[in-house]
């Protein structure tokens, strides 16, 4: 029981640092360079992550809510939720990897300065952001493996979360129908008690 509530306090640790680094990453600067106007200025021009590839991003957001997934799912389901979270680390690190060498992005960036349909960058920097997201990627990749290896084992929310079933939602409709709350308080019972907690 200790090492379940161990492996899952991980899993949960791993995905809050993971889609932190990825969610602070991307608003940050990837990409910096120079673009030639037309009348032969040079203008510098700049591009965060999110700017360059809004992959990292959203998958860090379905990382959080795989992991938030799991207090409310069992069994298979679980499992599928933690197969989730792998594909979504994963989606985090491989739009890191493609966005720390876009140079479309900026190209686009240039072209919106100089108000032109296109326009190259040039003497192009990068930055080590995207590698922070990487990093972030791979945290949140290994919290699903986490889930997909120990989440069987894990607590879940109580049955009182789950939905009723139709036949109990009526048969407890019928059972408390305005006639027996009324009856209740003539008896002076509170109908009420029975339905707290």
């Amino acid at each position: 029981m200790t090492n379940n509530r161990r492996s899952l306090a991980l899993m949960l640790l791993l995905t809050a640092l993971g889609a932190v680094l990825v969610l602070t990453s991307v608003g940050r600067t990837w990409a910096e360079g120079v673009v030639t106007g037309l009348d032969g200025g040079r203008l510098e021009i700049a591009a965060t992550g999110s700017e360059l590839t809004g992959l990292p991003g959203g998958m860090a957001l379905v990382g959080l809510a795989a992991a938030v997934a799991v207090f409310a799912v069992r069994g298979r389901a679980r499992l599928a939720v933690g197969v989730l979270g792998v594909l979504a680390g994963l989606g985090a690190a491989a739009g890191a990897l493609l966005g720390a060498g876009d140079t479309a992005g900026l190209d686009a960036e240039a072209a919106h300065k100089l108000a032109l349909t296109g326009a190259q960058a040039e003497q192009i920097t990068r930055t080590g952001w995207p590698w922070v997201a990487l990093a972030g990627g791979v945290l949140l990749a290994l919290a699903g493996v986490l889930t997909v290896r120990f989440g069987r084992g894990w607590p879940a929310m109580g049955s009182r979360y789950e939905a009723p079933s139709r036949a109990a939602a009526s048969a407890k409709a019928r059972a408390e129908s305005p006639v027996d709350l009324w009856k209740a308080l003539d008896r002076g019972e509170d109908p009420t008690a029975g339905s707290a907690g």
